[in-house]
C-alpha cells in the first residue's frame, strides 16, 4: 500500500505526460523520486521549471485525498510496477503512472483488443458500421475498446456489449466526472478506464492525452468514419507512432465523413468490411481467442438496434471438488429421458473433455447463479491473472458469461 501511494503521488500532479515519463526514467521508483535531494528535477530534460517546481514540494496530501476518494467510488488504482499492468501499456513513450479502474479488467496482453473509432458527427452509415463492426469483432474473441464520444465510439460500445462479450471504456476525465450513459452500461461486464485521479481538474487536454492509452491498450485500431480533418486522425498518429495496425472503412467518395478514412486508406490502412477481415490478422497470435467462425447471430439485426439506441441517446443527451477434475455433466439418461436430453448431455460431455485443467477448476469452482472472481480465484489456487485470462477464453467459448459486481455464471447445466 505504501508504494501506491507514491503512484498516486507522481499520477496527480499536474505535470505532462511527458515529464511523468522523464521522472520515470530517472529514478527506478517514484518512492526514490520522492525522497531524492533537493533540486533533482530542476534543469532535467522533458521538465519544465513549473513542472519541477510542483515535483519539489513533495506533499503526500493529494496522494492520501486520492485514496480515499478512490476507497469511496470503489474505484481500483493499478500503479505502473502492479503485475496486472498491461505490459502493452508500459512500451508506449509516455506510460500513465497509474491506472484507475472501474469493473473488471480483463488481461489485456493475453487477448486481442481494438479501438474501434469515428467522428462525433456521424452519419447514418458511420453509425450503423460502427455498431456492426464492433459487434463483429467481439462476437469473434475481441475485445473492443471505445472513447465514449458521441457518434461512431458511443455506437461501436453499444455494438459490442450486444454481443454479449465486454467492452472497455477509456476516459477522457477522472471517473466522478464521467457522465454515465454509455459508460453505465460498459460496467455491467467490462471496466472504465482513466488515468486521471478523483478530484483532479479536469482539462482539454485530457481527451487528445488519453488517445495514447487506448491506443497502448490495443493491437490495432478501426476507422469507421472521419473527416480529413479530425481528432480520429490524431488517434491513428498515436496508434502509428506506437506500432499498431491500423484498419479503415471505405465510404461514399464523395461524402465529407469519408474523407479522413479514404486517406489512411491511401496511407497503407487496410481496407476491411467486416469484423472478421479484423479479427483475421490476430488469429495467429491469439489462437485461443479467435474464433472467425461464430455460432451465426443476427450481426445485421443487433447493429440496427445498437445504431438505433445510440441515435435515441444521442436526440436525448461451493468448494470444487477434486482438482482438475471434470465436472459431471450428468448421468447416463434414466429410462423417463428423452433421446434428445441425452445426445446433448453427451455433447456437453464432449465440449468439457477439450477444456484445459484450469479451466475445467474454473468451470467447478463457480456455483449454481453466479461467483465473484475472489471466490474462484480462491476456489481454484490459481492466480487473478491466471483465472481472468481462462475466464475469457471460457467467454468465448461459450461456457461462462460476465455479471456485474465482478461475478460469472456458467451457461452450461453441470452436476457437481
Amino acid at each position: 500500500m505504501e508504494s501506491i501511494r507514491y503512484w498516486v503521488w507522481l499520477s496527480q500532479l499536474n505535470i505532462s505526460p511527458k515529464a511523468r515519463a522523464a521522472v520515470m526514467r530517472m529514478f527506478e521508483t517514484p518512492e526514490a523520486a520522492f525522497q531524492s535531494k533537493e533540486g533533482s528535477f530542476r534543469k532535467k530534460r522533458g521538465i519544465s521549471p513549473q513542472e519541477a517546481e510542483l515535483l519539489e514540494a513533495r506533499s503526500m496530501t493529494e496522494a492520501d485525498e486520492v485514496l480515499a476518494q478512490c476507497e469511496e467510488q470503489e474505484i481500483a488504482v493499478l500503479p505502473y510496477d502492479a503485475p496486472e499492468f498491461p505490459e502493452r501499456l508500459r512500451q508506449i513513450a509516455a506510460p500513465p503512472a497509474a491506472l484507475y479502474v472501474k469493473g473488471v479488467l480483463p488481461p489485456l496482453d493475453l487477448i486481442p483488443v481494438i479501438s474501434v473509432i469515428g467522428t462525433r458527427k456521424a452519419s447514418p452509415y458511420g453509425v450503423k458500421m460502427g455498431a456492426r463492426l464492433a459487434y463483429e469483432i467481439s462476437r469473434c474473441g475481441g475485445t473492443v475498446v471505445s472513447l465514449l464520444s458521441s457518434g461512431v465510439d458511443e455506437a461501436a460500445a453499444r455494438g459490442a456489449l450486444r454481443s454479449g462479450r465486454p467492452c472497455l471504456g477509456v476516459l477522457g476525465t477522472p471517473h466522478e466526472q464521467c457522465r454515465l450513459g454509455i459508460a453505465g452500461e460498459i460496467l455491467r461486464s467490462g471496466a472504465l478506464i482513466s488515468e486521471y485521479p478523483p478530484g483532479k481538474e479536469c482539462s482539454r487536454h485530457f481527451f487528445r492525452e488519453r488517445n495514447r492509452i487506448a491506443a497502448g491498450l490495443s493491437d490495432g485500431v478501426v476507422v469507421v468514419e472521419a473527416p480529413e480533418k479530425s481528432g480520429t486522425r490524431l488517434f491513428v498518429n498515436d496508434a502509428v507512432e506506437q506500432g499498431k495496425d491500423v484498419f479503415a472503412i471505405p465510404g461514399n467518395v464523395d461524402a465529407e465523413n469519408a474523407a479522413g478514412t479514404l486517406a489512411l486508406l491511401k496511407d497503407g490502412a487496410k481496407l476491411v468490411t467486416c469484423g472478421a477481415e479484423v479479427m483475421e490478422e490476430y488469429l495467429l497470435r491469439y489462437p485461443d481467442c479467435v474464433d472467425l467462425n461464430p455460432e451465426p447471430e443476427d450481426a445485421e439485426e443487433s447493429a440496427a438496434e445498437a445504431a438505433q439506441e445510440t441515435t435515441e441517446a444521442d436526440g436525448s443527451r461451493s468448494d470444487a471438488g477434486e482438482r482438475g477434475a471434470a465436472p459431471d455433466a450428468g448421468e447416463p439418461a434414466s429410462a423417463g429421458e428423452t433421446p434428445e436430453a441425452e445426445a446433448a448431455k453427451r455433447a456437453l460431455r464432449d465440449r468439457l473433455s477439450q477444456l484445459t485443467e484450469d479451466q475445467l477448476k474454473i468451470i467447478s469452482s463457480i456455483d449454481p447463479g453466479s461467483t465473484h472472481i475472489d471466490d474462484i480465484t480462491d476456489r481454484t489456487g490459481l492466480s487473478t491473472s491466471r483465472v481472468l485470462a481462462q475466464l475469457t477464453v471460457l467467454e468465448i467459448k461459450g461456457f461462462v458469461r460476465r455479471e456485474a459486481g465482478r461475478r460469472f455464471a456458467l451457461n452450461i447445466t453441470v452436476e457437481k
